[in-house]
């Protein structure tokens, strides 16, 4: 089941003030970018933010689930999806821990 686009935004919406957020639909489903880095994944209207040690000691106890079939397992946000400012917190811890994206080789041509 695909994600609904509703969803998503509301999802990018509480945490814009974490960095430059922006969603992008991948195999039916979306990445979220925070700073231009994948900081959570959208599935079947859930919200899956990769897992990093900040963030599980920002969560405490977080409930570890992977996105999808075959995924590394993700902290599963459900209780705090409504809770702007947790979100952004938990946003900003994880995009600080997670490496630079990888540069893109030039297309051959």
């Amino acid at each position: 089941m695909a994600s609904d686009l509703g969803f998503i935004e509301y999802v990018c919406d509480q945490m814009r003030d974490a960095g430059r957020i922006r969603s992008r639909k991948m195999f039916g489903e979306f990445a979220i970018y925070c700073d231009d880095k994948v900081v959570a994944l959208v599935c079947d209207d859930q919200l899956f933010v990769k897992a990093t040690p900040g963030g599980r000691a920002f969560i405490g106890m977080p409930v570890e689930s992977p996105p999808y079939e075959g995924a590394k397992p993700a902290y599963l946000i459900e209780d705090h999806l409504d809770d702007r400012e947790w979100l952004t917190g938990l946003i900003e811890v994880t995009t600080r821990e997670l490496p630079a994206p990888k540069a893109k080789r030039p297309k051959a041509g």
